[in-house]
C-alpha cells in the first residue's frame, strides 16, 4: 500500500443520498449499482492522485496531497456519476465534501478534528452537491478547473463541531447548481426515544446528586418530602370527626340551657 501523505492533506468524503430508498426501488440490482458507483469513484479519484482510506457501505473516504487535485477528482466524479445510465432510469446522487488540514498520521490512519470536520461537512450536503471548507476554498479559488465556479453558502453550525464553519459550494457546468439549505444540526429530526432516555438519565443523576448533597432528616436539600395522598385523606377524615363531635356537644349544651330556662 502506498504511504499516505503527511503534512497538509485534503480529505474527500462521499456518500450516496437516499440509499435506502434506492435499495427498495432496485431490489437485488442495487448491488450492481453500488458496485458501478464504487468503480466510477475509484477510477476518477485514483486517476487524480487520490488514495482510498476507507469505504463503508455507500460512503468513501479519500485523501489527496494537493487540494486542486481533490477538486478535480470531485468534479470528474460528479460528471461521471451524472452521465452514467443507472437501472430503471433511477438517479444515484452522491454528496461530497472537501476539507484541507494538517492531521496526525497514526499507525491506523489519520486522526484529529480535520477528519471529523470533513465528514460533518459531507453530512450537511445533498446528493450531487460538492462542498468545500473555507480552508480548501481559499487554496483552490485561483485554480479551479474550467467550467467550475465557487459559491459561498455562509456559516453553518455543523453537528459536534463547536465553532461555525464557513462553507462553499462548487458549481459545475452542465450539472445541478441549486440545492436546498444545508442540513445543519438544528435540522436533524428529533429522536424521541433518545430524548426520553436522556431525561430518565438526567432524573436519576439529579436524584443521586441530591442524595449525596445531604438528603435526610437533618440535611435535606430541595423541596420537602411529598406526603402520600392516603395520608392526607386520613388526616382530613380525623379533623372532620373532631369538628362533628364539637358541633354535637355545642348543640347539646344549647338544648340543655333552653330546657333549664323553661322550667325555672
Amino acid at each position: 500500500m502506498t504511504a499516505l501523505p503527511q503534512g497538509t492533506v485534503t480529505f474527500v468524503f462521499t456518500d450516496i443520498e437516499g440509499s435506502t430508498a434506492l435499495l427498495k426501488r432496485l431490489g437485488d440490482r442495487y448491488a450492481d449499482a453500488l458496485a458501478d458507483h464504487r468503480r466510477l469513484i475509484r477510477q476518477e479519484f485514483g486517476a487524480r492522485g487520490g488514495q482510498e482510506i476507507d469505504t463503508q457501505g455507500d460512503a468513501f473516504f479519500f485523501c489527496f496531497g494537493r487540494a486542486r487535485d481533490a477538486v478535480a477528482a470531485a468534479v470528474a466524479g460528479q460528471r461521471a456519476l451524472a452521465a452514467y445510465e443507472w437501472p430503471d432510469d433511477s438517479q444515484l446522487r452522491v454528496r461530497m465534501s472537501l476539507h484541507t488540514g494538517e492531521p496526525v498520521l497514526g499507525e491506523e490512519g489519520y486522526v484529529g478534528i480535520d477528519v471529523h470536520r470533513a465528514a460533518r461537512i459531507c453530512a450537511a450536503g445533498h446528493g450531487g452537491q460538492v462542498l468545500l471548507s473555507a480552508t480548501t476554498a481559499a487554496l483552490v479559488a485561483s485554480g479551479l478547473p474550467e467550467g467550475v465556479g465557487e459559491v459561498e453558502l455562509g456559516e453553518v453550525q455543523l453537528a459536534d463541531i463547536d465553532t461555525p464553519e464557513r462553507v462553499y459550494q462548487l458549481t459545475i457546468d452542465g450539472l445541478q447548481s441549486e440545492f436546498p439549505p444545508l442540513r445543519t444540526k438544528q435540522d436533524e429530526p428529533l429522536d424521541l426515544g433518545k430524548s426520553i432516555e436522556q431525561r430518565v438519565e438526567q432524573y436519576v443523576m439529579r436524584s443521586i446528586e441530591e442524595a449525596f448533597a445531604g438528603a435526610g432528616p437533618h440535611g435535606a436539600v430541595g423541596p420537602p418530602p411529598r406526603v402520600p395522598k392516603t395520608t392526607k385523606l386520613a388526616a382530613w377524615g380525623a379533623v372532620s370527626l373532631v369538628l362533628l363531635a364539637l358541633a354535637l356537644i355545642l348543640v347539646a349544651v344549647v338544648v340543655l340551657l333552653l330546657v333549664r330556662a323553661l322550667f325555672e
